[in-house]
């Protein structure tokens, strides 16, 4: 699944490229999880100013209302001087005076939805609940201490909720409790003020190596250009149940969490 890495990965493959085009055409295949809220139509002649990100979501900014773009479960972005006519897992075409942005999403848990702006109800209900920006000011390291303080569940789960921090996926919260030297099944509220922030220290800097990798491609992520990311080649613990740990030799543990697979090294992170 497309984590925080990837769609920023995305959204610097896309933004200068896009920036100040005018849309001609939009395109739609199969319903995506939420739909469009407008007429498709109705977007023709808008002139796309920026392209931000919240989170796991792509902002894209006209000079009159937003587009919020959720990559999904397996979607990806391409942006091209022209394109094919659309295939089977092809669902959104941006014709733009500048290149064919394109979604493609095998799974169709992806999602392209209009807004009028960040105030409008339908973006508060998408984005009024997500937590910290990572790799924002707004990330500050005593608000973080005292957010888990006041959660009882493991460290690992609130995480992947989302609303502490927001877009630490899988693999990221996985290598960030490895670096950190944190057992992903002990509770937050009981982590000291100086382990929360090995943990936001970790936490920075996995995600901007992540992006600086191109973010991690382990089945069909690839930013808007067709190229891999290559993170998951140098995970610590991550996919590496039973092969030693590369920093005591220690085997590798997995357990599940929430449905998804955790590995940690029972040795380097102390509950």
């Amino acid at each position: 699944m497309p984590e925080l890495p990837e769609v920023e990965v995305t959204r610097l493959s896309i933004a200068d490229r896009i920036a100040g085009a005018l849309i001609l055409e939009v395109r739609q295949g199969k319903p995506l999880r939420w739909p469009l809220q407008v007429e498709p139509e109705s977007l023709v002649g808008r002139r796309l100013v920026a392209v931000r990100r919240r989170g796991k979501y792509l902002l894209l900014e006209m000079d009159q209302g937003l587009l919020l773009m959720h990559l999904g479960m397996s979607g990806s972005l391409s942006f091209a001087a022209s394109a094919s006519e659309m295939g089977k897992h092809d669902h959104f075409d941006l014709q733009t005076t500048q290149g064919i942005l394109r979604l493609n999403d095998p799974r169709r848990f992806g999602a392209v939805v209009y807004v009028r702006n960040e105030q409008d109800p339908v973006a508060e209900k998408l984005l009024g609940r997500l937590g910290m920006e990572p790799l924002g000011s707004e990330f500050d390291p005593l608000r973080f201490f005292q957010a888990l303080r006041a959660r009882k569940t493991s460290i690992k789960q609130i995480l992947l909720a989302g609303d502490v921090v927001v877009g630490v996926g899988n693999i990221y919260a996985c290598e960030a409790l490895f670096l950190a030297g944190i057992r992903p099944t002990v509770a937050a509220s009981r982590l000291s003020r100086r382990r929360t922030d090995r943990l936001h220290h970790a936490i920075c800097e996995v995600l901007l190596r992540a992006v600086a990798m191109g973010g991690s491609t382990l089945r069909n992520f690839s930013n808007a250009q067709g190229q891999d990311g290559h993170f998951q080649q140098e995970a610590m613990v991550y996919g590496r149940k039973g092969q030693d740990c590369k920093v005591c030799e220690t085997p590798v543990c997995a357990i599940r969490q929430g449905q998804r697979s955790t590995f940690f090294c029972p040795k380097c992170q102390k509950p």
